[in-house]
């Protein structure tokens, strides 16, 4: 295998901008996921996919490696991932460059804008010394997430389709619109995948291996306030963003995304808009535990109703909507093989598993509750959704090698 083939595939995906939308009332949420979407299929059938399909009208691709042995229980495993980038920071006109032998000091994105990736806000930088790794100018996010997810299973599908001597069962492969925006597997074709069991690849730093995720909830908070001129507005107006800044208020501090880690959950403020008659805040609610999930929701119910009894009801209105559950109670106990293969195969690459909680989601969440069992992972990423995300090089070749592995087994 060409080492150099994966990041080659990395650096044409990401020129495609995939950026998604949060509340889109299409799907997929913005058309341009499509182009990536339609050129994925022409590539699998230039390499001689078994069963390529782009759905034109919901944009996913689909297709099959044919098996080539008859062992085993004829089981077919699957490897998914997401075509789309983050609403959160701009996904457009990315320049991306290679940062060679990196010697663990700061890294100059910009020097223009003098924006500096260092050690001393992201110490995992130290990790990846003398290895090399791929940057932004500072100004987008870098797509990694999960372009390099999309650029390992092609690559490794290209290496199983050119090299019939590698023996292995039928592998499925698809790549999904609108995971960032919660919407991934809507439309998601079980049947055509044809999958009994899959992986995600859309974790983060290399030897990541996951399969308890957050559960997870969206909010939206409408606050209705009353206009008077402030030369005679005592005891008149009710100003509707103090109202919506004294709900965040009310929320507990502690629980904030920036305060928690491991298994703790929180309330993250993603969006506040708004002025003296109207405003309006939008939230994920996030927790591992299904119990203490449902207690948050009930907290963000209760600070609604408490506003409402303090400046009028109909004063503070809500949703809440969940989004995915945690994959866990659907893969423990009688998958948990999955879990156990793909540590093997990371011990075999020398590649030291780290079996942990997601602080986030994947399709693969909710594929494992509409019954395709799917853990996730890594891809070989850092600093996700945001300008200082960056992804080493050779993390990327060592897991398009734990794929092909993975696929043999």
């Amino acid at each position: 295998m060409k080492d150099d083939t994966v990041i080659n595939n990395f650096f044409r995906y990401i020129k495609y901008d995939t950026q998604s939308q949060e509340d889109a009332q299409t799907f997929p949420s913005t058309e341009k996921q499509k182009k990536l979407g339609k050129l994925l299929y022409e590539e699998l059938k230039k390499m001689g996919a078994s069963d390529p399909f782009f759905d034109d009208t919901y944009g996913y691709v689909y297709a099959k490696i044919p098996a080539n042995c008859q062992d085993g229980d004829g089981k077919v495993l699957g490897f998914i991932s997401h075509m789309d980038t983050s609403p959160e920071t701009s996904g457009a006109n990315i320049h991306a460059r290679l940062v060679k032998d990196y010697n663990g000091g700061d890294i100059c994105l910009n020097e223009k804008e003098n924006i500096i990736l260092s050690p001393r806000e992201y110490p995992e930088l130290r990790d990846y010394i003398g290895k090399q790794l791929i940057v932004t100018d500072g100004t987008t996010l870098l797509g990694a997430d999960d372009k390099a997810g999309v650029a390992e299973i092609m690559t490794m599908t290209e290496y199983l389709l050119a090299h019939p001597e590698i023996k292995h069962r039928e592998i499925a492969i698809a790549f999904t619109p609108d995971e960032e925006v919660g919407s991934g597997v809507d439309h998601f074709d079980l049947k055509r995948f044809g999958a009994d069991y899959a992986y995600t690849v859309d974790g983060g730093a290399i030897g990541e291996l996951e399969y308890e995720n957050f559960n997870a909830a969206f909010a939206r908070i409408e606050v209705h306030g009353v206009t008077v001129h402030p030369g005679e507005a005592k005891n008149k107006m009710k100003n509707a963003s103090r109202i919506a800044m004294e709900f965040d208020k009310n929320l507990p501090e502690q629980q904030r995304p920036e305060y928690t880690q491991g298994y703790e959950g929180f309330f993250h403020l993603t969006n506040m808009e708004g002025g003296t008659e109207q405003a309006s805040l939008q939230y994920i609610i996030r927790d591992h535990d299904r119990e203490r999930f449902e207690e948050k929701k009930v907290l963000l119910k209760q600070n609604a109703e408490f506003l409402n009894a303090k400046y009028g009801m109909g004063t503070v209105q809500y949703q809440i909507k969940d989004s995915y559950y945690n994959m866990k109670e659907k893969i423990e106990p009688e998958y948990l093989f999955l879990i156990e293969k793909a540590k093997a195969c990371m011990e075999e690459l020398s590649i030291v598993p780290k079996i942990q909680p997601i602080r986030g989601g994947t399709d693969g969440a909710r594929l494992s509750f509409m019954g395709l069992p799917c853990p996730n992972l890594c891809t070989g990423g850092h600093n996700f959704h945001g300008r200082f995300e960056y992804c080493c090089v050779e993390s990327m070749q060592q897991i398009v090698r734990l794929l092909l592995l993975l696929a043999q087994k």
